[in-house]
């Protein structure tokens, strides 16, 4: 199938803006390489350091003739998506001494969840973690003992801060290892409807901490199709997982022998042997265009518009939200998993998973097939399925159809025919709208603003039935510079209350929500931000604001309320608190949304 037009343009877009900006990454990376293993390069007692405590492999390491794989993980046992990799590095330093080579831990980077920190002063840290992890792993792999990288990540801002490390050190290949979702519990439409149930005042805390329980169970990443899973897919589009990994359960026989297969994997593609595979060779403007396809199909997580633009910029690429737009409105949305549907991660996996979905968009010239990933060169062995047979890991055909059209379609009889996001601008500035989960009522609000500054004042209003007629909400300074763009999921119960009592609602924000919501129209990542003196710090109660998901429009409907003054609250308290006063300097040199709010450029 030759490739559609749309998605040749919008890659040729992006590799004329970027075309400066990569040519001197890809300049710098071919130097880093040129210069062969690093090890080499380091004195007696620089490697003597590295190599004191590996016992057996101290010989192997000093003779440099094997490939040393570095370990960044972002392990710790309070997160149940990040548990898993507790037992990671043992099985990756066996898989390496199998071949010969070796392995050390270089390093671990935090892993903060937005489920634990949401609507709490924790969450205004969440979105400045990706660069801390970005640094982190930078700091790991910065001893130049390693011939390759393999990355254990899975949730919101791990994957992408990784990334932004593996293009930083490009010369490096990078394999990136998943743990898998958890099995499945509570049903996510049932656990919705106790949040509501709670938002409104119908039933207690005890009841309600029961379906949260029972929702989030055991090991492995929350089963909704939240940033987490959809990090995961990405990765696959991406070519930085091995075929079929991402949603294969933590704890299993498959899971563990993909774990093995990676590490291996990543020692044949060193330069030490024919297969050389920088990272930098895989992150090229193609991937990230297949990435944003997957994105699209799938219906998946408004952060990955944040994550990534800073992604593509790591590897010398620029990309727009226009770019994003555009590849949505010519991507079918094939999947309906929670929010956008009543299945979980699992189900879809079952359905067919991403082996199905990405035969069918390469089938329908969506996804550029040539690419290259840490498992060779195309897409066409991401349509396979892994299996272990007779104790060996293998590779099947994948499914020629879906088990299951409620959750997973073809491209040719999608769920709709465009993907679930749009691009916005108008005289309020530019954000995106999630809209694969709406429905075509709510793609046009226009209505009455009432202003807020802080989350909880807009659940304190709802709890004194201050909202009884259609309105738009507008939250504002919640953008990077103002507190960290924290993430305002915690809002979507009381929005779904009152939409679902028969009320005209949307959210318009400068800060951001997760790939959790869509039911509610919120227009998000708005730009300029309210702090930088945006125009939506220029709007009063009472404004009447058009939101058209449809048009992809943000209008104050009267043009003459942007020449007031904006509005300049005092922000002083989003500067101290749990860690809060840490981050002063990022809240100072943030990015816009549009670049991808964070400090690393």
């Amino acid at each position: 199938m030759a490739l559609n037009p749309v998605l040749q343009d919008v890659t040729a877009a992006i590799a004329a803006r970027s075309r400066e900006s990569r040519a001197a990454y890809l300049e710098r990376i071919a130097q880093a390489a040129e210069a062969g293993p690093a090890r080499a390069h380091l004195s007696c007692g620089n490697q003597a350091h590295a190599y004191a405590a590996m016992g057996a492999a101290r010989d192997r390491l000093a003779t440099g003739r094997a490939p040393n794989l570095g370990i960044v993980t972002a392990y710790n046992d309070m997160l149940s998506a990040h548990q898993p990799f507790e037992r990671f590095p043992a099985l990756i330093r066996q898989a390496a001494a199998e071949a010969g080579a070796t392995a050390q831990v270089a390093g671990g980077v935090p892993a903060m969840c937005d489920g634990v920190t949401q609507g709490q002063p924790g969450m205004e840290l969440s979105l400045f973690s990706r660069d801390v992890i970005a640094l982190a792993a930078g700091v790991a792999l910065s001893h130049n003992t390693f011939d390759a990288a393999v990355f254990l990540g899975v949730c919101d801002k791990i994957v992408p801060g990784m990334v932004i490390a593996a293009a930083s050190f490009g010369h490096l290949p990078a394999v990136f290892l998943p743990a898998g979702p958890m099995t499945s519990g509570l049903p996510n439409d049932e656990k919705a409807k106790v949040r509501q149930q709670f938002a409104a005042g119908e039933i207690g805390r005890d009841a309600l901490m029961a379906a949260e329980m029972a929702s989030y169970h055991g090991p492995g990443t929350c089963t909704f199709y939240g940033t987490a899973n959809s990090n995961q897919m990405l990765m696959e589009l991406m070519g930085l997982h091995l075929p079929g990994a991402s949603f294969v359960n933590p704890g299993t026989p498959l899971r563990d022998a993909l774990t093995v297969a990676g590490a291996k994997r990543a020692l044949d593609i060193t330069a030490l042997g024919a297969e050389y595979t920088p990272a930098a060779h895989v992150l090229d403007e193609r991937a990230f265009v297949n990435g944003i396809v997957g994105l699209m199909a799938t219906g998946g997580s408004t952060n990955l518009v944040l994550h990534l633009p800073a992604m593509a910029r790591a590897a010398g690429i620029v990309l727009d939200i226009e770019d994003f737009a555009r590849l949505s409105a010519i991507t079918p949305l094939m999947a309906r998993v929670y929010p956008n549907g009543l299945a979980d991660v699992n189900h879809f996996h079952a359905a067919g998973g991403l082996a199905y979905l990405i035969g069918e968009l390469l089938a329908a010239g969506l996804l550029h097939p040539d690419t290259t990933t840490v498992a060779g060169r195309g897409l066409a062995a991401y349509t396979r399925e892994p299996r272990i047979i007779e104790g060996k890991l293998t590779w099947l055909e994948g499914p020629d159809s879906s088990h299951n059209d409620h959750i997973l379609r073809p491209a040719h009889a999608p769920f709709q025919p465009s993907g679930g996001l749009r691009a916005l601008s108008g005289n309020l500035g530019r954000g995106i709208v999630k809209t694969s989960a709406l429905p075509s009522d709510r793609l046009v609000i226009e209505a009455p603003i009432r202003i807020f500054h802080d989350q909880q004042c807009v659940k304190s209003a709802f709890q004194a039935g201050e909202f009884t007629a259609d309105t738009i909400i507008v939250l504002r300074f919640q953008g990077p510079r103002a507190n960290g763009m924290p993430e305002l999921h915690a809002l979507t119960p009381t929005l779904s209350v009152l939409q679902d009592r028969g009320l005209k609602v949307a959210l318009v924000t400068d800060g951001r929500m997760s790939g959790a919501s869509g039911k509610v129209p919120a227009a998000i990542h708005v730009c300029p931000e309210a702090a930088e003196g945006g125009p939506l710090a220029r709007l009063r109660d009472g404004d009447v604001i058009r939101l058209d998901a449809s048009a992809g429009r943000l209008d104050v409907k009267n043009p003459a309320a942007l020449d007031r003054a904006p509005v300049t609250p005092d922000l002083s308290g989003n500067e101290t608190g749990p860690g809060r006063d840490l981050f002063a300097a990022f809240r100072a040199h943030a990015a816009a949304a549009t670049l991808g709010g964070g400090i690393i450029a």
